[in-house]
């Protein structure tokens, strides 16, 4: 929840960040004017602020930055993954005064103002990283101007906000009508996208390969994804609880029963999970950023990869699990915590993974994923 004052720059106002364990970080405000209130996560990308912002996955979070300086290449119209930003506020250091890029149109923090998104600067980021990387993210406030008072008060406000565990959020950023993303170039594959967040950078990577994407509401049922007789089905990233998730769990099982090539990422890959009946569980402080390893252990070689992610899938890591669509296998892992970040089947074409391989913004170590979708469709095709 945001209240704010829309295309108010009053940096001067002065602004706190309460925690729901009383923690408080005073600094100056950023952006916009106001009240916010979401769960505090930490991203530690250095670049990619801009794609960080409008990635869906990121609604109702306040995103810290661990980054001390941000906003130094401005904001321009090309990098955007969505068509708003998303975040519920924005924690930064030292913000940029003067933004310097070529291609930068405005400041970071008119955009943040324009759009109504309450932030903070002049906070110790460092601090408030280690407390969440103690503590666990948690919900969070950030309040300025005329919506700071008793410190007291502003902590009962934010114990009283809803938590991210066992929120349903998909529906609230996914597309209300289906549109057609079309291939560049000659037309190979026809794929149903279901849209639970989806990054504009996703179906932009399959077009580059010939496949024309139909982005779908992540409300779609099985007769809506078949509809546009596909050759493969992809589910996207998104926010919120995948415990959450029974639809897109509905209706990725009647995908997995046709046995039609199947990809999904970050959400999807949790609904994956969940789809062959594993569990999922929510990380105490998740993975965000771009610059995360992960050994794909069907070849051996390790990623620099780019995450947003506050849950994960509870698969075991030792064996092959027998499900009820076949053998399924953990087939990508983060070198850091040894939490799964990939599944697949090993006898029907299925697979995803728990990172973002668009790499918007990110490396392009992961982009091969999108080469062994192709693959799959082509074998089925064959």
């Amino acid at each position: 929840m945001t209240t704010s004052t829309r295309g108010a720059r009053t940096q001067a106002a002065p602004a706190v960040l309460v925690l729901e364990d009383g923690r408080i970080f005073r600094g100056r405000s950023y952006g916009a004017v106001g009240e916010t209130f979401g769960e505090a996560v930490f991203s530690t990308g250095m670049t990619g602020y801009q794609e960080t912002l409008t990635d869906p996955s990121y609604h109702k979070q306040v995103v810290v930055m661990t980054a001390p300086h941000v906003g130094n290449t401005g904001v321009n119209d090309e990098d955007p993954e969505s068509g708003r930003i998303w975040v519920s506020g924005y924690v930064v250091r030292d913000p940029a005064r003067v933004p310097s890029n070529w291609r930068a149109k405005r400041s970071l923090d008119e955009e943040l103002a324009n759009q109504g998104v309450v932030g903070i600067s002049g906070v110790d980021t460092r601090a408030l990283t280690r407390h969440l990387r103690e503590r666990g993210a948690m919900r969070v406030g950030i309040f300025s101007g005329d919506a700071v008072a008793d410190d007291a008060a502003l902590l009962a406000r934010v114990q009283e906000a809803p938590q991210m565990k066992g929120a349903n959020l998909s529906a609230e950023v996914a597309t209300k009508e289906t549109y057609v993303v079309p291939a560049i170039g000659t037309k190979k594959f026809t794929v149903a996208a279901v849209d639970l967040g989806i990054k504009g950078m996703t179906p932009h990577r399959m077009a580059e390969r010939g496949i024309e994407v139909h982005v779908l509401p992540a409300t779609a049922t099985v007769e809506d994804v078949y509809a546009v007789n596909p050759d493969g089905v992809f589910f996207s990233n998104g926010p919120g609880d995948p415990a959450t998730a029974d639809h897109a769990v509905s209706v990725m099982q009647g995908v997995l029963e046709r046995r039609t090539p199947l990809f999904g990422i970050c959400f999807g890959n949790q609904i994956l999970g969940r789809a062959l009946g594993f569990g999922t569980y929510k990380l105490k402080y998740g993975h965000r950023g771009i610059n995360q390893p992960v050994q794909d252990r069907t070849t051996g070689k390790v990623e620099v990869t780019a995450h947003n992610h506050g849950f994960a899938v509870d698969a075991p890591l030792d064996k092959v699990s027998e499900t009820p669509y076949g053998r399924a296998e953990v087939s990508h892992v983060c070198l850091n915590d040894n939490v799964v970040e990939g599944l697949q089947l090993l006898d029907q074409p299925a697979f995803s993974v728990q990172y973002h391989p668009e790499a918007a913004a990110g490396p392009h170590d992961a982009a091969y994923l999108f080469d062994r979708f192709v693959s799959l469709m082509e074998a089925e095709r064959a």
